[in-house]
């Protein structure tokens, strides 16, 4: 899933965009904005993988939040009325530039760009053997290998490696979609562990980094099945 936020100080416009990003089944809609500093400060805390920007807006344009935006994780996607600001748009590494008023066809070629983009960077992530998260209002990279394992706290994850944790604004469900399956294996409604960290392993529970991580009954045969294809 693409995780999205819009932003555009017209009501009637993000209405409309909420109603192509429901008809769009890899698009998780995490918010609208009227106020581009309420989407900042949203965006600070818990970024998302994509913003529907549009360009004219009180206080700040679309152009110069953009600038701001952390482009490595965070794809731009403009939305305006006015064409000329389409080589700007595109000189500060927009996704797409859509022109008002958007048709649905128009709409859904952008976030396929968005879609092939996001993918790129996930699988550039995972060949280097990293993920990048937010950790105390910054981008904090951790690599694959130092994982011990992930502790899901509400809508908190806690990463734990061999020198200290790293607390995130995510959830286990989401973190699960930016690891490797096969080297990573959800055991429990609050756990994750990489295989490779198993030191061993019970009917019932787990022993990684010396803690023992319990094996959740609805994970139990897809967690020992996985066991055996490492076994055999």
């Amino acid at each position: 899933m693409i995780t999205c936020i819009a932003i555009d100080d017209e009501p009637l416009a993000l209405e409309i965009l909420k109603k192509y990003i429901a008809k769009i089944y890899f698009l998780d809609l995490k918010g609208t904005f009227t106020d581009a500093f309420e989407a900042k400060k949203m965006l600070d805390e818990s970024p998302v993988d994509l913003v529907f920007l549009d360009i004219q807006m009180p206080d700040i344009n679309g152009i110069e939040l953009s600038r701001i935006i952390n482009k490595k994780n965070t794809a731009v996607i403009f939305t305006t009325a006015h064409s000329e600001y389409a080589v700007e748009g595109f000189n500060v590494d927009a996704i797409d530039y859509l022109l008002k008023p958007i048709e649905y066809d128009r709409f859904l070629k952008a976030t396929y760009k968005a879609k092939e983009y996001t993918d790129y960077l996930s699988n550039q992530e995972l060949q280097d053997g990293y993920i990048f998260v937010k950790s105390d209002y910054q981008m904090v990279k951790i690599n694959l290998k130092d994982i011990l394992y992930i502790e899901g706290l509400d809508d908190y994850i806690k990463i734990y490696l061999p020198h200290r944790p790293v607390l995130t604004l995510m959830t286990l469900k989401t973190i699960a979609q930016k690891l490797p399956p096969k080297e990573f294996l959800r055991v429990h409604r609050s756990y994750i562990v990489p295989i490779t960290k198993i030191e061993n392993v019970s009917r019932t529970k787990i022993r990684v980094a010396d803690k023992d991580i319990p094996i959740g009954t609805s994970y139990s045969d897809s967690f020992f099945a996985a066991m055996d294809s490492k076994m055999n």
